[in-house]
């Protein structure tokens, strides 16, 4: 159990936060006065005491919200909580959606120490259920669930689809089969195809969102700007091409053609990442033949279940 040891907000995005006494927190919409409040997944940020305590120690002179948090939470190591991680405070409940950020430019603190904390130590939250809060108040971690849904995220590499020239069919399908399976999507991406772009997303929605996985679709093939499996392969901790053989061994039957793909499957940390074919067809076909075997692998990565020989 931890403890609520300030609530800051701010009226403008970028600009560091002040503390108050109390607030109230808005279901699916954030701290009420808050320029973060939305319908997204960063409607709360929280940041360990302890984490302060020790940039504090550096020699940096910061107040609680100077980092741009909303709660300075003592009796946690945040950055080190999963995904999904549900947080009770009186009534109201948190879930954890993202570890860390993206610092597009230097705040005041960094042109000082040379070092901010909040990229990669601060955490966000959205809003399950709301209530009223006030520094002081104490806060509980609830176990995870076993049976969460797992959560994917969905890229469709395509330049024309990127332009506005061609209506992407397969991510929506990729979404809609998901969903009857019961995954949660949480980000669907349009990217022109390029290895840079993909990488960036896939590094960021495996280490910052922790997504169980990511199907990518497009860019498999010998066209020059097809470089989704290069992309893949050089994010990947380990690979696990047994998906995408499988994939291509499946498609064979239906069409010679299928030995053309070059699609890869791999893993980065916790994430799986499978890449499928760009029509729509070709990713009904394959999503048809893998998705009902790879709830086991995804609850071995994430922990909840246990390995082919002990189960």
């Amino acid at each position: 159990m931890g403890k609520i040891l300030a609530i800051c907000i701010s009226e403008k995005k970028g600009t560091q936060k002040k503390p108050i006494e109390s607030a109230r927190l808005v279901e699916e919409w954030g701290i009420e006065g808050d320029a973060h409040v939305g319908k997204w997944h960063r409607q709360v940020s929280m940041l360990s005491f302890e984490k302060i305590e020790a940039f504090r120690e550096k020699g940096a002179d910061v107040d609680f919200g100077a980092f741009g948090e909303n709660l300075v939470v003592e009796g946690f190591d945040l950055s080190k909580v999963p995904v999904g991680t549900k947080f009770q405070i009186g009534e109201a409940i948190l879930e954890l959606t993202q570890i860390g950020k993206e610092c597009h430019s230097h705040c005041a603190i960094y042109k000082v120490m040379g070092d901010c904390i909040m990229p990669r130590e601060g955490v966000f939250t959205r809003v399950l259920k709301g209530g009223e809060i006030k520094a002081g108040d104490e806060i509980t971690m609830l176990p995870l669930e076993k049976d969460r849904p797992f959560t994917a995220a969905i890229i469709t590499l395509s330049d024309k689809g990127a332009a506005g020239e061609r209506e992407d069919k397969s991510g929506p399908l990729i979404q809609e089969m998901l969903m009857k399976e019961g995954y949660d999507v949480i980000e669907t991406l349009l990217l022109p195809d390029g290895e840079q772009p993909l990488k960036h997303q896939l590094m960021r929605l495996a280490d910052q969102r922790q997504v169980n996985v990511i199907f990518t679709t497009g860019g498999t093939g010998f066209a020059e700007r097809d470089v989704t499996p290069e992309a893949t392969q050089a994010v990947c901790d380990r690979m696990a091409m047994g998906i995408a053989d499988a994939i291509r061994q499946y498609s064979l039957s239906i069409t010679g053609r299928a030995m053309l793909s070059r699609a890869v499957s791999g893993i980065r940390k916790k994430t799986l990442i499978v890449n499928l074919p760009g029509s729509p067809k070709a990713v009904k076909e394959s999503l048809e033949y893998v998705l009902p075997h790879l709830g086991h692998g995804l609850g071995i990565l994430r922990g909840t279940d246990g390995e082919c020989g002990n189960s």
